[in-house]
């Protein structure tokens, strides 16, 4: 009688549709873990966990209590539950996006989030933590490079409505930069580790659904003055300085803008 012999499950293939760049790194492993505090009494959040390449790097270096993973594509699902039968290991094929985080992980937080973030989501799945920030302590997140500098701008370019409302929420750390050879298959742009922390004591905005709204405004036209962009709204933005009409809105911080709120809500 032959000798059973086992061996490891069959990889799938890569599909571009959920834009499946897997990490190769291990040195980037390492830096995205050893940027937090992880104990026993902490679990993790993983999003798309691939081939388990950081997800085998976690259940190696941290005593979490509970590694749990957000995987839409049921093929890795199932090889990584199979490559990595750890018992803090929870994998669920679900779309984040379509999750109820709250009711699903309420009950393990708190937690701290490593993931190698799809870059086609990545807003969406960042909103979805900061709508559920209450579950977080803190987190590392790859991202592509420009969204990363998007997000920690202080003006310019990049510099809008999005990045102050996430810096508003959380903290940002950039680290370090990631080149294309790092992933297999290799992307067409650079990436960045991004470090986060929610903000649980936050600035007052009097109204401040509306002040987000009176944001959108100021950043219509990014590149025009503030006088063009308010022009059409129902403002007064005719009491405001002439120094200040003529500032592009990239050009302004959060605090100007509370001003300006301030100043318009007094009538």
């Amino acid at each position: 009688m032959r000798n059973k012999t086992f061996t490891q499950p069959r990889m799938p293939a890569k599909k571009k549709a959920f834009g499946q760049h897997f990490l190769r790194k291990d040195s980037v492993v390492d830096n995205m873990i050893a940027k937090v505090a992880i104990d026993a009494n902490t679990s993790v959040l993983e999003i798309g966990c691939g081939d388990g390449f950081l997800t085998s790097a976690i259940l190696k270096q941290t005593p979490c209590k509970l590694l749990q993973i957000y995987e839409i594509d049921p093929q890795w699902a199932d090889f990584v539950r199979n490559k990595l039968p750890d018992k803090r290991l929870s994998v669920k094929t679900e779309d984040v996006l379509k999750a109820d985080l709250t009711a699903e992980l309420e009950g393990k937080k708190p937690w701290v989030v490593l993931a190698n973030l799809p870059y086609q989501i990545t807003f969406p799945i960042l909103f979805s933590f900061l709508k559920n920030k209450a579950l977080f302590n803190e987190g590392v997140v790859m991202v592509q490079e420009e969204v990363a500098q998007k997000i920690v701008s202080t003006g310019g370019r990049t510099y809008g409505k999005t990045t102050l409302f996430l810096q508003h929420h959380f903290t940002w750390e950039l680290m370090e930069k990631v080149e294309p050879q790092a992933f297999e298959p290799a992307p067409k742009v650079y990436s960045r580790l991004l470090y986060f922390k929610p903000k649980m004591q936050l600035t007052e905005i009097p109204d401040e659904e509306n002040f987000w709204k009176f944001l959108k405004i100021c950043f219509n036209t990014p590149r025009q003055m503030l006088r063009n962009n308010l022009r059409t709204s129902h403002y007064p933005w005719d009491k405001l300085p002439e120094a200040t009409l003529k500032l592009r809105a990239q050009q302004m911080s959060f605090d100007d803008f509370l001003g300006i709120w301030d100043l318009f809500r007094a009538g």
